[in-house]
């Protein structure tokens, strides 16, 4: 019996199937199996910000008020947490991850960190011993900005130390990839490839290929790495759904990629049948596989509770970081180059046909876009499909929506699309975004406070593996706007910070409702889902620079706590 046919009826009715089902009462009313009192509860509901204690019957929450409201719920085989004074908050909903590939990258060799190209190429070395030969080498997700001098890496840095195993690394932005020699020979990489559309193989003076492939070129190597076995993708996902609940991750929108994707949900299916599913999952495969989906009749948020498919994802340009971001205007650093309009975008034709079809079937479109031109593309084939379609409430997503044109604010407003945005990026990118496109168009970054001006949704994330999935840093780089080299300390860019209280609500309800789920979570409310978190500090008191030392006590999805920290 689910919470919702128990407060249907009246009561007399209620008590009578609670008798006979063997639920314990309180009064006249069932007894929670959950209350949590003593705590700061920050609820995102406008109509009661503020509370002090929480009951869960069953998945659902069913009361929220004072400890002495709550505790009317109380019976005698409920569970009472005491939250000691702490803030507690609903769970976090990651807008925009890339779940397995995060759970890969935590056994995978880390080298974002790397300071510089003999310490990348000495991890790699280091972990290339761990494999068997023939085995291949991949995530790694490096960062040569972080080097000096700041070049990409080639071939020849880590040919010497990858002599038995093929490597094909990615850059963190996961736009680019690094290969050695032996797996540019697999792939049959030579000087004479061409460029694919949508994509660049880079070559050095002499005309060689460096090893570094940008985004559509990826293809050219994907196409002869084995796929993850199906035990791989189940170990990959085991490690994700700890690392979201140690960090109160309760919900994720996993932008899928191939080809795991639908391997990926089968683990998650697997995983829901056995009991064993800790997080909310909603599936975007590629927008290409359209038809996987329509043929089925599936539509938006297609699915239950914990696991759901209905949406598409698709790709307009490259990233800031590989160049390869699609502008308006040249990159200041690199005159000739606008970057990448996607291959899936050439041309326009095959796009407005995958977004008509998505339309008429009912799916959720999510399009990836940084630059100010992959951006106004995007917006203008949204607004032809709704003028052919109609409007309805079809919830489409700019995921990132990074380099605005000051015109199109009042457009994203105007089509109702949700600015699906990763707030880390803003700091990490902020160490060096002006060099390649100018104070001007760098003001339009991440334009948090001008979206919300303008009346435009907010979903937050964290696209990770791409950054770290911990909603702390995301909640400090929101309400800081502090690059990660210590250079603006008061903000970069710092009119366009928001307030925590602003920051929490994109994170829990602004995520919930750009996957058609703010009536079942995102708030702590009667009704909704019992999914929430409790912090080692209050993160409402905290001087925003403050915020990343606060951690994560407990973690509870549907009334079940999943993640308990060390000694509470």
């Amino acid at each position: 019996m689910t919470l919702h046919s128990l407060l249907g009826r009246s009561a007399g009715l209620l008590l009578g199937a609670l008798a006979t089902t063997g639920i314990a009462t309180a009064g006249d009313r069932p007894a929670a199996d959950l209350i949590v009192e003593h705590a700061r509860i920050w609820t995102v509901d406008a109509a009661r910000p503020e509370a002090q204690a929480l009951a869960v019957l069953g998945d659902r929450i069913v009361a929220v008020g004072s400890d002495e409201d709550v505790h009317a719920w109380q019976g005698p085989r409920t569970r009472v947490v005491d939250a000691g004074g702490r803030r507690l908050l609903p769970g976090f909903n990651d807008a925009h991850v890339h779940f397995s590939g995060g759970g890969a990258s935590l056994a995978a060799v880390q080298l974002n960190d790397a300071r510089s190209a003999a310490e990348f190429a000495r991890r790699i070395g280091a972990y290339a011993k761990t494999l068997k030969p023939g085995q291949w080498l991949r995530a790694g997700n490096w960062d040569e900005t972080k080097w000096t001098p700041a070049d990409l890496p080639t071939r020849a840095l880590i040919d010497a130390a990858t002599p038995d195993n093929p490597v094909s690394i990615d850059r963190y932005d996961g736009h680019m990839v690094l290969l050695n020699s032996k797996a540019l020979a697999l792939a049959g990489i030579t000087a004479r490839t061409p460029d694919p559309p949508g994509g660049a193989i880079v070559h050095d003076a002499r005309g060689e290929p460096t090893g570094a492939l940008k985004d559509a070129a990826i293809d050219l190597v994907e196409r002869v790495i084995p796929p993850p076995t199906p035990a791989e993708q189940r170990a990959a996902i085991e490690r994700a759904l700890h690392e979201a609940a140690s960090l109160g991750v309760t919900s994720v929108q996993d932008m899928a990629n191939p080809p795991v994707d639908y391997g990926d949900l089968g683990v998650l299916a697997g995983l829901l049948a056995e009991g064993r599913l800790t997080v909310r999952v909603y599936m975007a495969p590629l927008i290409t596989g359209v038809e996987d989906q329509a043929r089925l009749g599936i539509r938006r948020a297609f699915g239950g509770p914990l696991l759901r498919i209905g949406a598409v994802k698709g790709y307009a340009d490259g990233s800031l970081g590989s160049r390869t971001a699609y502008f308006f205007e040249p990159f200041l650093d690199q005159p000739g180059n606008r970057g990448l309009l996607s291959d899936t975008m050439q041309p326009l034709s095959r796009t407005r046909e995958y977004l008509a079809r998505a339309d008429a079937t009912g799916l959720q479109v999510c399009i990836h876009a940084i630059g100010d031109a992959g951006i106004s593309t995007v917006l203008d084939l949204y607004a032809e499909v709704e003028k052919a379609g109609g409007p309805r409430d079809r919830r489409w997503r700019i995921e990132h929506a990074q380099h605005m044109a000051a015109r199109d604010f009042d457009r994203f407003a105007a089509l109702g699309v949700i600015a699906s945005v990763q707030p880390y990026h803003a700091i990490d990118d902020g160490r060096w975004a002006e060099a390649r496109i100018g104070h001007d168009r760098a003001s339009r970054t991440y334009a948090f406070r001008t979206f919300r001006e303008h009346g435009v949704r907010l979903a937050f994330g964290t696209d990770w593996p791409v950054a770290p999935l911990d909603p702390m840093l995301t909640l400090y780089a929101a309400t800081t706007r502090a690059t990660l080299d210590d250079r603006n300390p008061g903000g970069w860019f710092p009119e366009q910070k928001l307030s925590i209280e602003e920051a929490i609500e994109s994170y829990t309800l602004g995520s919930a409702y750009a996957e058609f789920q703010e009536r079942d979570k995102g708030s702590i409310t009667p009704g909704k889902l019992a999914d929430f978190v409790l912090l080692s500090e209050d993160v409402l008191r905290l001087p925003p620079a403050e915020l990343r030392r606060a951690r994560v006590l407990k973690t509870w999805v549907g009334g079940a706590e999943v993640y308990s920290a060390p000694g509470h």
